[in-house]
């Protein structure tokens, strides 16, 4: 075989060749290496860059939920330092509301006529019992057969159930009531509607032409006042009070409104299709879940913020804008609500007490109990070990202390 380079030939047997070609190559290679790789370092330097940072980035969206992986970085290292884990019962529901009976706790919560659960503590273990209604809410509007976020009171022997039904998206709403002499399933009647938007009676006047009806909470004060506090997405949160009998509004005419809560900043792109009854031109200004607990002369109103509720887990919420338990207060019931900084609720204000941490994720749909000596805050959240279906979520608790006033969450 004759191999020639340049001007030069010579013979080399077929065993050699190979040795040869090596030699000859990597003798070129650094004869030319000052020229080509002082050319090329710029180059190697940026890929070097952009492999760290895609890693990096990678790494931060590994958001996998599957087979047991866990939501590895949400870009929430302060929230994840900063609150404890839930108190675990492995209870499943969503939007909770608890009732301690003497030494029996109930749980009431979203499901088929609104589940109810005993159990001897907070953590449990819970059994289902039954449910409020025999049957479909009687107000013909939205999931009549699932009524959503229940909440439960008793007043002078009479357990009250204020419940709503909507669709998903829409504030064609309506936030009904039912009755009952005990705390379990049987006995409860049906009421139906105190309040309504979007369509039906007295959704024409303010401040029910803004709001939705939905996640109703009920206060009673110590001189026999009520107030219902209502309200989701649109305009936020708003109270009115109740007339004696808690069945319906004080006034149908006049209601007395207050807007206690808001998010005036658009979270994201309104729907193309949105019109005002099904989707906000504006875009979403997510806040909802109100529950306004007493301690120590203050009135506190927790909500939830962010976004929630049949998340997909390749497009979750930016960071920071999932569910979270957010607090203000008051010296009346009736408010300004203000956070720790002084920021009115109506005005974007909103105390963070409790967040995503850990495998938990997207906390909210909260209420407080006066259990004992200590009030304790429940709520539903995702287990990232486990999924992010809206049937995935678990109750959780935390005790609360409170810090120059202000509510702390406790392990």
């Amino acid at each position: 075989m004759i191999v020639r380079a340049g001007h030069l030939s010579r013979s080399i047997s077929p065993s050699g060749y190979h040795d040869e070609f090596q030699h000859r190559s990597s003798r070129l290679f650094w004869n030319q290496f000052p020229r080509r790789w002082i050319k090329m370092l710029p180059f190697l330097a940026l890929v070097c860059f952009l492999s760290v940072g895609l890693g990096v980035n990678i790494n931060r969206r590994d958001q996998t939920f599957e087979h047991g992986q866990k939501l590895q970085d949400l870009g929430n290292d302060q929230a994840i330092s900063r609150f404890p884990p839930p108190r675990q019962t492995q209870q499943h529901t969503h939007d909770p509301t608890i009732l301690r009976v003497g030494d029996e706790y109930y749980l009431y919560h979203v499901g088929e006529h609104i589940l109810i659960h005993t159990a001897p503590s907070m953590a449990g273990p819970w059994k289902r019992v039954g449910s409020v209604l025999d049957a479909k809410s009687v107000i013909p509007k939205g999931d009549r057969a699932a009524p959503w976020a229940p909440t439960v009171i008793t007043v002078d022997g009479t357990y009250y159930c204020y419940y709503s039904v909507s669709k998903a998206g829409c504030r064609d709403s309506a936030v009904g009531v039912a009755t009952s002499n005990s705390p379990g399933p049987g006995h409860w009647y049906d009421h139906g509607t105190v309040i309504e938007t979007g369509t039906g009676n007295g959704s024409e006047i303010y401040p029910y032409t803004v709001s939705n009806a939905i996640d109703p909470s009920t206060l009673v004060t110590p001189d026999g006042d009520a107030y219902l506090t209502f309200g989701s997405y649109w305009n936020g949160i708003f109270q009115i009070p109740l007339s004696k009998d808690l069945l319906s509004p004080a006034s149908t005419t006049e209601p007395d409104e207050r807007q206690l809560a808001w998010e005036p900043e658009s979270l994201g792109s309104p729907n193309r299709m949105a019109n005002n009854i099904c989707g906000d031109p504006s875009g979403p200004h997510p806040i909802e879940g109100a529950f306004i607990s007493y301690n120590d002369g203050w009135y506190y109103l927790w909500f939830s913020h962010g976004f929630c509720c049949n998340l997909k887990k390749d497009n979750l919420p930016p960071t920071g804008q999932e569910y979270s338990i957010r607090v203000g207060r008051s010296h009346s019931p009736r408010g300004p609500f203000t956070d720790k900084a002084g920021t009115d609720l109506v005005k974007g204000g909103g105390e963070l007490v409790y967040g995503s941490n850990g495998d938990t994720y997207a906390p909210g749909g909260q209420a407080v109990i006066r259990d004992g000596d200590t009030d304790v805050l429940y709520y539903h959240y995702l287990n990232t070990s486990v999924g992010i279906a809206f049937q995935d979520a678990f109750l959780g608790f935390n005790p609360l202390k409170y810090v120059d006033g202000w509510p702390v969450a406790q392990g």
